[in-house]
């Protein structure tokens, strides 16, 4: 069996199935939404129809880059829909127009807010759908990495990261290699032109610097003459913890840092006005049912305040006084010392309320009086503050925004305790990456996720 053959039957037509059955799932709303209803009684339901799919043709082209793409964030997703849907609005609105009685407003309404939905959860079901299926070991893209620096293996790690992205990591290539290096080194440069024809690799990557102008020349060669695409990835180093986009000067390209989007006042507007009208909900709805009940078990069950408060660092470093359910016996080390899993400071009640969250809920007051968010880096100890702010490189970074209740970090595995210096260096830049690339339906993913974690249940959660 050859190497094609073994990328299975069907994967070369799998973007065009998905592509295929986006147009297919755009006329049945319209079916439902439309032909059920008295929109199109007064117009010639062929005529309609068929501009229907004329003007599905410009958003073939984004839909199938989609598909396409093999990583994808889910909140990139929605904002492709409302894309999708403003595009083809556009262009259907268009063309209906030169009918001499066009579809009713409600119809378009409907129709399209029908899209708004389905689609979105139509593509998330078809990922989840292909990355299992590329998880069995099909639809897979062989790949092989030029370098064998440290950017070499962190896209070795990203790229073997989740079996669902369907990569098949062949293996390294450089001129030289570390007496220790970690990884499938397959040979020199000059073998790389032989081992791309006889395993039929799809994409090479450049990890090694572009001021090497004879190997990229030898190597993006290989690429052309071998139909491989080919990626030149710069050697930035991971604790330049900041996002860059690509820029041209005439024919030099050039990378520049990602201004914070909660610079701007229209997205701290729409971060705040959510995070009032989500923190004055889950007040009102679960004073009564968790309020009221939790600080009765608490009292009854242990001497001391119901609430504990603790000063922590917030916006821009500013001091503010985080509030949370009393989960521990009074003591002198609470603003000092972490809790641990088998914590003796825990009451037996307030170690239910950590492994539930439940006691994070009264931080919803924080983030009704504005010192906090519902999504944001968490806010630490001031001694934690203090400490790590010497020890690790843009730390400080993280108060560029208000804390949160939940976090990028948190739902990426980073909560809880820090008991080595590498585990609060990754909180924080998955703190700092969130801030660089905020979108209000990241925020919302983040709630989704922290939800189901808490159902799940946390093992970092004690």
């Amino acid at each position: 069996m050859t190497a094609i053959d073994q990328r299975g039957k069907y994967g070369r037509y799998i973007h065009g199935l998905l592509t295929i059955s986006d147009l297919v799932l755009v006329n049945l709303l319209f079916g439902v939404v439309i032909f059920m209803g008295e929109g199109i009684s007064v117009c010639n339901p062929k005529i309609i129809w068929l501009m229907l799919n004329v003007s599905f043709v410009p958003v073939i082209f984004m839909i199938s880059k989609t598909h396409k793409q093999r990583a994808i964030y889910m909140e990139h997703v929605f904002t492709r829909a409302i894309q999708v849907v403003g595009i083809h609005a556009a262009c259907y609105v268009s063309l209906l127009t030169f009918l001499s009685e066009p579809l009713p407003i409600m119809s378009y309404v409907e129709f399209y807010g029908a899209s708004l939905v389905a689609l979105p959860l139509w593509w998330s079901i078809l990922r989840q759908r292909v990355k299992r299926y590329r998880s069995y070991g099909r639809n897979f893209c062989r790949v092989v990495i030029v370098g064998t620096n440290s950017t070499a293996l962190r896209l070795r790690d990203e790229l073997m990261s989740d079996a669902g992205f369907g990569y098949k990591l062949k293996g390294f290539f450089d001129r030289w290699r570390p007496a220790d290096f970690q990884g499938d080194y397959k040979g020199d440069i000059e073998d790389l032109d032989a081992y791309v024809k006889e395993h039929c690799i799809d994409e090479i990557y450049y990890t090694l610097s572009g001021e090497d102008k004879e190997t990229i020349k030898k190597v993006t060669k290989i690429a052309d003459d071998n139909v491989v695409q080919f990626y030149y990835v710069p050697q930035i180093s991971r604790y330049v913890n900041r996002v860059f986009e690509l820029h041209n000067v005439g024919a030099v390209s050039m990378l520049t840092t990602r201004s914070n989007p909660l610079k701007s006042s229209l997205n701290r507007g729409i971060k705040r006005t959510f995070d009032i009208f989500f923190s004055s909900l889950v007040l009102l709805m679960l004073f009564p049912f968790v309020f009221i009940p939790v600080a009765i078990i608490i009292k009854i069950t242990s001497p001391g305040p119901v609430f504990f408060k603790q000063m922590r660092t917030g916006y821009r470093g500013r001091d503010f006084m985080c509030w949370k359910f009393r989960t521990m016996h009074v003591n002198a080390d609470s603003d000092k010392v972490q809790a641990t899993k088998d914590d003796p400071r825990k009451t037996k009640f307030g170690d239910f309320l950590r492994r539930s969250s439940i006691d994070e809920l009264p931080q919803f007051i924080n983030v009704f009086m504005g010192d906090m968010s519902v999504v944001g880096p968490r806010p630490h100890m001031l001694k934690h503050t203090e400490d790590y702010s010497k020890l690790i490189d843009k730390y400080m970074a993280r108060h560029l925004i208000k804390p949160g209740i939940t976090g990028w970090a948190q739902v990426n595995g980073y909560r809880g305790l820090t008991e080595a210096l590498w585990q609060m260096e990754r909180r924080v830049e998955y703190d700092v990456w969130y801030i660089e690339n905020w979108t209000f339906l990241l925020d919302l993913k983040i709630i989704v996720r922290t939800v189901l974690n808490a159902i799940q249940g946390e093992k970092n959660a004690f």
